[in-house]
């Protein structure tokens, strides 16, 4: 009996041992070995304006990966476009133009939250004919921009405002998503609501000299460009993923600032219809205008309210057709923005 229970024991205890082995190595296996969680994001522009590059890079260069996300990115024809995806649970996430998004939160008390942002806006005006250079040329004469209310759209309404003319008053507005500028080399507008790489590849491609005829910076400066946008209620039943999604858009924006790194995110932003060449000397003029916010959360609250008082007075002088409406009560910071997540993401990525 006794050499009986010695060899049920001995057998016993390396299958314990064995068994208490797979447990511990579970338990200390990584978060990215599980099933990643997905995601979707809506980006402006088909095909994307560069402000996309960021996404494409965090794809790309495996840093969603790294914070066990599997994120699909979904063009769409505007940042407005994308933003309606988002409050109709078509996407997850989107890239937003700020004013239309705070005109929908005051005028609509939709759910929409800011958890990131792409503070610096690099809009003009551009005109195909040096001679057409002032802003009151501008009468009359169609200008092309993404779609109605869209962020061209706003940023025409806010730089045309120095000579008192309104969109699609005064202004005839041709509706393009992203292809403002192969319009102008095909010579089918003069005018254009334009992004700063569009410059170079509209002056090589066209063989003319591009006339800056507004900046955003001159007459309206200090407004705020565009958001990673989110609903509370995502935030509500997924936050850990949001966070990881932002910790992994910081990390990819140190990557993109990185001058070693700009042919390989030039690469990366190929959806964007640049070619390598034009698509890394983009990623230049961007970080070196400080376009995506590298160690900050993007969400600066001046630049955030001067767009809201911009939208606020629109309102009053349409009488409610453009802008925030003077009944609707104007969103504050604090209703606008998460900083949490942000604060939180920064943490992950120090760990």
């Amino acid at each position: 009996m006794k050499k009986s229970g010695f060899s049920i024991r001995t057998a016993t205890l390396p299958a314990l041992a064995a068994g208490i082995g797979i447990m511990v190595l579970a338990a200390a296996m990584p978060m990215r070995a599980q099933a990643a969680d997905k995601f979707s994001i809506g980006v402006p522009g088909v095909p994307p304006v560069f402000v996309s590059a960021l996404v494409y890079t965090a794809r790309d260069a495996g840093f969603y990966k790294k914070y066990n996300l599997d994120v699909t990115i979904k063009p769409f024809d505007s940042g407005v476009a994308a933003a309606k995806a988002v409050l109709s649970g078509s996407v997850d996430a989107s890239i937003s133009p700020t004013a239309p998004v705070v005109r929908m939160i005051s005028n609509g008390n939709v759910p929409m939250v800011a958890v990131q942002g792409f503070e610096k806006p690099d809009w003009f005006i551009g005109s195909m004919d040096p001679g057409k250079s002032k802003c009151e040329d501008l009468k009359g004469q169609a200008v092309g921009v993404d779609s109605p209310q869209g962020a061209r759209w706003v940023a025409l309404q806010n730089m045309s405002r120095a000579c008192n003319l309104l969109p699609d008053k005064d202004i005839p507005t041709v509706n393009l998503s992203s292809n403002v500028g192969a319009a102008m080399v095909a010579g089918q507008l003069t005018y254009g609501v334009l992004h700063l790489d569009d410059i170079p590849v509209i002056e090589r491609e066209s063989g003319k000299k591009l006339t800056i005829v507004l900046q955003i910076e001159k007459t309206a400066p200090g407004t705020h460009y565009t958001g990673l946008f989110t609903t509370s209620k995502k935030i509500a039943a997924d936050r850990d993923a949001v966070v990881r999604l932002v910790a992994a858009h910081i990390e990819a924006i140190r990557f993109m600032y990185d001058p070693a790194n700009f042919a390989k995110v030039g690469g990366y932003a190929k959806p964007t219809g640049r070619n390598l060449q034009d698509a890394t000397n983009a990623v230049k003029v961007f970080t070196d205008f400080g376009f995506w916010p590298n160690g900050h959360a993007g969400l600066d609250q001046k630049r955030f309210q001067k767009t809201v008082d911009i939208q606020v007075m629109v309102g009053k002088k349409s009488q409610g057709k453009g802008g925030i409406k003077p009944e609707a009560t104007p969103v504050t910071y604090e209703r606008f923005a998460d900083l949490s997540i942000w604060n939180d993401a920064m943490a992950l990525v120090k760990k």
